[in-house]
This record gives C-alpha cells, sequence and structure tokens, in this order.
C-alpha cells in the first residue's frame, strides 16, 4: 500500500513516499480502505518531535489520526460491521497512524457515515470533533442555557465545539479574528471577541464554561471570566491548581479518548443539521501533497480542517 512516512524528526521535507506491505489485523479489528483523512496541529508538532516522550512511536512513523472509508476486511470476532460498510473512526493504534491507503481499527472505534456525508466530511470530524464532545460533555458537563466561550472558534477544534455548544441550547461567545466573525457566526456564535483589538477578559463575565485551545496568557486570563463553580478546560496547557482555587472553579487539562459511540452521535448531530464539518483545503495524498498541507497547517491560519483525500 501507499503511505506517506517519517523517518527521522525534522521539517516538512521528512514527509516521504513509501510502499509498505498491506497491515495485518486482530480478531477484534477491521482493515479500512482510507478514501480520506485529514491534517491536525499534532501531525506536525510530532513530526518535529516536540511530543517524542509523550508519544514514543517507532521509526518509520505513519502519522495521522482520522481514517474515514470503506472496510475491506473484518476479524472473527466483529459482528456489528461488515466489508463495504461506510465508516469513519479515530483510530488508537500508535503502530500506525492515517497517511496510507489501509489502517486496522478496533470495532469499539468505529462509526457508520450518514448516507449523506461525503468521506472528505467524515474525515474531518474525529480527532476535533470528539476533542470538542469530551471537554464540553463529558468534562464540563454541559447543558441548556450555559454560557461558553470558545477559544480560537474558526480553528479545528474551535469550529466544532460552537456547533456542538449551540445543539445543546447554550449561549456561546467566541474569540476570532475580524476576517473570521463571519465564519464563526454562521457556525451559531452569539458573541464574537476580536482578539486583535479587545481583552476577552474585560468584556465577559460570569462563564460557566470557557473551552481553551491556545495555552499561555489566554489559558491564564480565562479564570476570571468564569462564574464561582464553572469549569475550564485546556487543550493547550496545564492550568494552575492556584488559580482554580483562588477563583473556586474546576481546571483541567484533557487529550481526547477514541470512543465510536460518541462519533455516532456526531453523525447524529450531522443529520439533524446541527453539526457542519468545514473543510478548507483538500490535497491529494502523496508527498508534495502532505507537505503543502503540514505548510499549510503551521501557518496556524486555516479556517476549518485540512483534508487529505486518498480516493
Amino acid at each position: 500500500m501507499k503511505a506517506i512516512v517519517i523517518e527521522q524528526y525534522g521539517g516538512k521535507e521528512q514527509l516521504k513516499e513509501k510502499e509498505l506491505e498491506r497491515p495485518q489485523i486482530s480478531e477484534n479489528q477491521v482493515l479500512l480502505e482510507i478514501y480520506a483523512t485529514s491534517i491536525n496541529q499534532i501531525d506536525w508538532k510530532l513530526r518535529e518531535g516536540y511530543l517524542k516522550e509523550r508519544l514514543p512511536f517507532e521509526f518509520p512513523i505513519i502519522l495521522g489520526w482520522d481514517a474515514a472509508g470503506v472496510i475491506a476486511e473484518v476479524g472473527e470476532a466483529v459482528h456489528d460491521f461488515k466489508v463495504g460498510d461506510r465508516v469513519f473512526a479515530r483510530p488508537a493504534t500508535t503502530r500506525q497512524g492515517t497517511y496510507a491507503e489501509f489502517v486496522p481499527v478496533e470495532e469499539n472505534l468505529l462509526a457508520r457515515m450518514p448516507e449523506n456525508m461525503t468521506f472528505e466530511e467524515a474525515a474531518a470530524i474525529p480527532l476535533a470533533g470528539l476533542t470538542a464532545w469530551q471537554t464540553l460533555v463529558d468534562v464540563a458537563k454541559i447543558k441548556e442555557g450555559d454560557k461558553v466561550l470558545v477559544h480560537a472558534g474558526a480553528g479545528g477544534v474551535g469550529n466544532f465545539a460552537i456547533q456542538i455548544a449551540k445543539s445543546f441550547g447554550a449561549y456561546v461567545a467566541t474569540t476570532a479574528s475580524k476576517e473570521n466573525e463571519d465564519f464563526v457566526k454562521s457556525l451559531g456564535a452569539d458573541l464574537v471577541i476580536d482578539y486583535k483589538t479587545e481583552q476577552f477578559e474585560d468584556v465577559l463575565s460570569d462563564y460557566d464554561i470557557v473551552l481553551d485551545a491556545l495555552g499561555g496568557d489566554v489559558l491564564d486570563k480565562s479564570f476570571q471570566v468564569l462564574k464561582e463553580g464553572g469549569h475550564l478546560v485546556s487543550i493547550a496547557g496545564m492550568p494552575s491548581e492556584q488559580d482554580a482555587a483562588k477563583y473556586g472553579v474546576h481546571a483541567s487539562s484533557y487529550w481526547l479518548e477514541p470512543k465510536g459511540d460518541q462519533l455516532q452521535e456526531l453523525a447524529g448531530l450531522y443529520e439533524k443539521g446541527q453539526l457542519k464539518p468545514v473543510i478548507g483545503e483538500v490535497f491529494d495524498l502523496n508527498e508534495q501533497g502532505l507537505q503543502d498541507a503540514h505548510a499549510l497547517s503551521e501557518t496556524h491560519h486555516a479556517k476549518g480542517k485540512i483534508v487529505i483525500r486518498v480516493k
């Protein structure tokens, strides 16, 4: 099978096209023929070696965390899926990522694609969508009427978080550039704060939930907008325990856990018209395509998801 691999840490030029053996599956896995995958910032951070202690892969590494495609083979213990099913997933294996034509996936991580969902749309959802869902629903316990601040609402996780929060009946504020104001409002944002000209901590107060995707000063200042008992969840840093105690709030860092049943919940929101993956750019699965896709992701200015078309 064709795959894009790295054989050492470094710049985007380390992404190389290789021909590898088609992977074998265990009894509780399916072999997914990938039609589309997507880019997340973790991809190039791992490529650069920033995460080598937290994610100890062995070279050669196939990067990628999102997969959408058609089941090509099923293990003996797989009962709920069959060859030919259209599915999407965030595979759990650290042995092989999704920049490839095939990937093994555990049955419990799979979700069925709605009939009208494209492979590109499905590939845009898993990592970012699950991160948004789990931080808001599992950690922060979002409910109708909550006031939610989503930092970087035009980003990969942010755009899903806005839509998910609105599906629960929350009031949503978000930080974004003036250029992205109409975009985040189209996702459902009630209030947009231009981070270049406004200080969100001066504008907002008494919020129930803050989802931080930026870290640093933004994370530190986010305590100021929460009501007592509120939740601050960061996917970009570790909140201060001292500040959490000072403000009387719950604060935590979060790393997603792949779950097929929650992906199916997101598929349900898609069918109801409450969740629409935003696709910015599409590249092909080849050396140049992946290098260009990584370069775009590294600018931090991609709107929506960067998708890789495999078939």
